[in-house]
């Protein structure tokens, strides 16, 4: 508990001391508003328009937690495709990797143009990037079992399937959730990105990367910083959600869930 209090402080101590800086280089360098606007001048436009910020906050949450929870499944699926059969592992695995060497910028035009502007669009935009990590992770949990285990496994006459599911998989639920954790805040980067391009069906409403594109044309700099930082808590919130979750399959039996031993 003393440990976990400390942290906290510390990081209260940070954010507070960013902010003091913040404030010390408007004041020193002579910034003007619409550059670099206060932090008090940011919390104030928050404040003025907290309604129309949770909206846009709403619209890019389910976009990126559809995308998200979409990867998950998916990603998962094939992992499995690939633990069970080296064959297709080795034919179709490098091709995962052009999921994450492509620039989603460069293709999320042609997926809203197939597909339309819409909360589907943005949200399959989201998938696309969060895919790669899940089926990559996963796939590495699945392949990288103690061959004793699979040996004892195989001695006591166990199916392929019972392998598959008492073994390789309680064994890559760590992989998995690290994949997740990655693509959490991934997630929310392809639901704003597809949001920049997608557009809205009404002026001045729409998901996060819509409302970025509004503030900046009408140099609205103060609600700009506040639509970043309304970003950034929605990218904590996904981690810190598959942190819990990850907590709740894992504390009970893995290491990398329970809590440290006091020093």
């Amino acid at each position: 508990m003393k440990r976990r209090s400390a942290n906290l402080l510390s990081a209260v101590a940070i954010f507070g001391a960013l902010l003091l800086l913040w404030i010390a280089a408007i004041r020193v360098f002579g910034i003007p508003w619409f550059l670099l606007p206060s932090p008090a001048q940011v919390a104030a436009a928050a404040a003025q328009r907290f309604p129309m910020l949770l909206t846009s906050l709403g619209i890019t949450a389910a976009a990126a937690a559809g995308g998200l929870m979409a990867s998950v499944l998916i990603g998962v699926l094939i992992a499995l495709v690939f633990a069970q059969w080296h064959w297709v592992r080795r034919m179709l695995y490098p091709y995962t990797i052009l999921l994450q060497t492509v620039p989603i910028i460069g293709i999320a035009p042609l997926i809203l143009m197939w597909a339309g502007n819409s909360t589907f669009s943005v949200g399959l935009i989201a998938f696309i990037i969060c895919l790669s990590p899940i089926i990559a992770n996963t796939t590495q949990g699945l392949i990288s079992v103690d061959r004793n285990l699979v040996d004892l496994f195989v001695m006591n006459k166990a199916s392929r399937m019972q392998i598959l599911l008492k073994l390789r998989l309680p064994n890559a639920l760590p992989s998995l959730f690290t994949g997740i954790r990655i693509s959490s805040g991934l997630a929310v980067i392809g639901a704003i990105t597809g949001e920049l391009f997608a557009g809205s069906a009404r002026v001045g409403v729409g998901g996060i990367g819509y409302a970025i594109q509004y503030a900046r044309s009408q140099l609205e700099t103060d609600y700009l910083f506040a639509l970043v930082a309304a970003a950034t808590v929605l990218g904590f919130a996904f981690f810190f959600a598959v942190m819990f979750v990850e907590w709740l399959f894992l504390h009970k039996w893995h290491e990398s869930a329970r809590a440290p031993e006091a020093e």
